[in-house]
């Protein structure tokens, strides 16, 4: 939060990237902390009028505003939403600029951060159901905080065990049948009853995707759908909502955390 409040300006090719706007209300009774990711052109050219002339003529607007993305960030699920803006800050320059602005205000030494998509339950469990058969699983999860999913406990124990910053998980079958998960089973029976006990222990790879759709990473999943190979991300299903393009920050923050507060217990997280 604190890099969020004092990020340099950063130039990266032939704009200037900086997060404008901060409103910091962080020790408020929703804690918060706004801002717009902006992205300027250090020498912009506008078009003005020549009133004698009665013609259009450029001229130099510096740090001239070519697209402003508004977010919130709240810390009670480490959680942040955001407004991709089109043909200006698309989704995944929104994260890698946010990425590497935050990292920049520690001149990129010891520090790391990302973005990582919460996935919609729904639409990725009717993606996985449209699957004949599954023939590999890859995700790559990274130590939640502040919260987990009851499910991947014991993925989430074995991290810490091993005190490791980062796990890669890959899965592969050539056999007819494919790889046998219960990654459906385990999220139908998540959104059926928050409280699901699943039939014994959640595989490694299961445990994984979960932890990947929970927004503590991200997975894929490759499988034969009527005879034909089809790829299935974590990040294609994103967890989204409706919001004004000029959002008021209290309002927007309080958008986002009645989201994470659904999504936290509808697949019963907990903090560790």
């Amino acid at each position: 939060m604190d890099a969020i409040v004092s990020a340099p300006v950063m130039p990266v090719g032939k704009f200037t990237w900086a997060i404008t706007g901060v409103i910091d209300n962080r020790n408020d009774g929703l804690p918060f902390v706004f801002g717009r990711l902006s992205k300027f052109s250090p020498e912009g050219h506008v078009k003005i009028v020549d009133k004698d002339k009665k013609s259009e003529i450029d001229a130099i607007a510096p740090n001239l505003l070519m697209a402003s993305s508004p977010f919130v960030y709240l810390p009670k699920y480490s959680g942040i939403a955001y407004l991709p803006v089109w043909n200006g800050i698309q989704d995944s320059l929104f994260k890698n600029r946010f990425k590497q602005l935050i990292e920049h205000m520690y001149d990129n030494f010891f520090v790391d951060c990302s973005i990582e998509p919460i996935a919609d339950y729904r639409a990725f469990t009717a993606k996985l159901k449209s699957l004949d058969s599954f023939t590999k699983i890859e995700a790559n999860v990274n130590p939640p905080n502040p919260l987990f999913g009851r499910l991947w406990t014991s993925l989430f124990e074995y991290i810490k065990e091993r005190n490791a910053s980062e796990v890669k998980i890959a899965e592969e079958s050539i056999s007819s049948g494919g790889l046998k998960t219960q990654i459906v089973e385990h999220i139908e029976g998540i959104l059926n009853n928050p409280k699901y006990e699943p039939q014994g222990k959640v595989a490694i790879a299961d445990a994984a995707l979960l932890m990947a759709a929970d927004g503590y990473g991200h997975g894929k999943v490759t499988g034969i759908s009527d005879g034909e190979d089809v790829l299935i991300r974590t990040t294609d299903s994103q967890k989204s909502f409706l919001a004004t393009k000029e959002p008021n920050p209290s309002d927007l923050a309080i958008a986002a955390n009645n989201i994470l507060s659904k999504v936290s217990n509808e697949r019963d997280m907990h903090h560790p």
